[in-house]
C-alpha cells in the first residue's frame, strides 16, 4: 500500500500557507475543505492553500509537495481514525461513526492515486473554482537519485 507524505523542499511553505505542514506528515488532497468556497474566499494565504496545498492529516497544515511512500496497515488505520476525528472536531460531523466511512473514502482515494506511481514520486496539486465546484488536477515528477527518506520519517520512533 502507498500513501503520500508532505515534503519541505525549501522554506517557501512557511511563507505561503497560514498553517504549513511539517515534512513527513501523511497527506491527502484535502479538497473537501473548499467545497463551499466562493471567489470571495480566495484571498491571501487561503488562496494559496486552495490553489496548490496538500492537506496534512496529522496537523491540518498544507504543503506544496508530497511524495509517494509505502504505508503499513497499522499506519493506514491510524490515519483514517485521525481524519475521522478531525471531521468531528473541525468540520461538523455528528460523530465518529458517521465520520469514519467518509475519512476512509478520502484516504482510500489518495491511496489509489499513489498506487499508480513509483515510491519517491513527487506530486503536486492544482485547484480551480468552476461553476460546478472545485476542480483538481495533479502533476507528478519521477523520482530522482535521492530518496524521500532524506525528507520524511517513516514509521514510529518508539
Amino acid at each position: 500500500m502507498k500513501l503520500a507524505r508532505t515534503l519541505r523542499l525549501d522554506i517557501s511553505d512557511e511563507n505561503v500557507f497560514e498553517q504549513p505542514a511539517a515534512s513527513g506528515e501523511w497527506a491527502i488532497s484535502g479538497g473537501f475543505e473548499f467545497s463551499n468556497w466562493t471567489e470571495a474566499d480566495l484571498t491571501g494565504k487561503a488562496r494559496q492553500a486552495f490553489a496548490n496545498g496538500w492537506y496534512s492529516v496529522e496537523s491540518g497544515g498544507r504543503a506544496s509537495f508530497v511524495g509517494v511512500c509505502k504505508i503499513t496497515g497499522a499506519e493506514l488505520e491510524q490515519v483514517r481514525k485521525t481524519l475521522a476525528q478531525t471531521f468531528v472536531e473541525q468540520y461538523g460531523a455528528p460523530d465518529l461513526d458517521a465520520a469514519y466511512p467518509v475519512a476512509c473514502e478520502e484516504i482510500d482515494q489518495m491511496c489509489e492515486m499513489c498506487e499508480d506511481f513509483e515510491e519517491n514520486t513527487l506530486l503536486m496539486v492544482s485547484r480551480t473554482l468552476t461553476e460546478l465546484g472545485v476542480e483538481e488536477t495533479y502533476r507528478s515528477r519521477a523520482p530522482q537519485d535521492a530518496s524521500l527518506d532524506a525528507f520524511a520519517v517513516h514509521g514510529s520512533v518508539e
